[in-house]
C-alpha cells in the first residue's frame, strides 16, 4: 500500500494511519515518477540507504569539510521526500489518494 495526502489537513492523519497499518506513505511532496519512473526512485532510495549507512558509521566524517557538507544537505533533502518509502522495493500494488479536491460539484 501506498498512501498519499499532500495537503495540510491530510498530512498528520496519512501518516497517522500510514504508520498504525505499517504501510508506505507520502504526506510531504510527491515527487514526479514515484510510480511512472520506478527505477529512477529506487536508485535514489539506494542512494538514501546508502547515505544514511555512511552517517552512522561516521564515514561522512572522514570526507572533506565541503564535500561532508554537500551530503549532509543532499541526505537531509532525501530524509524529507524519501524516508517514508525508504523500505519499497517494487512498485505497489494499492495507492489510497487522501483528499485530492476540496470540493465537490454535483451535477
Amino acid at each position: 500500500f501506498l498512501i498519499v495526502g499532500i495537503k495540510n489537513k491530510a498530512t498528520y492523519s496519512v501518516a497517522r494511519v500510514a504508520i498504525r497499518a505499517r504501510c508506505h506513505y507520502a504526506n510531504k511532496k510527491w515527487l514526479g515518477g514515484m510510480l511512472t519512473n520506478f527505477p529512477t526512485i529506487e536508485t535514489r532510495l539506494h542512494k538514501f540507504r546508502d547515505l544514511r549507512t555512511e552517517q552512522k558509521t561516521g564515514g561522512l566524517n572522514r570526507l572533506p569539510k565541503r564535500d561532508a557538507t554537500m551530503l549532509k544537505k543532499q541526505l537531509s533533502r532525501l530524509q524529507t521526500y524519501l524516508s517514508r518509502i525508504k523500505y519499497m522495493t517494487r512498485l505497489l500494488d494499492i495507492v489510497i489518494i487522501v483528499d485530492q479536491q476540496e470540493e465537490y460539484t454535483t451535477f
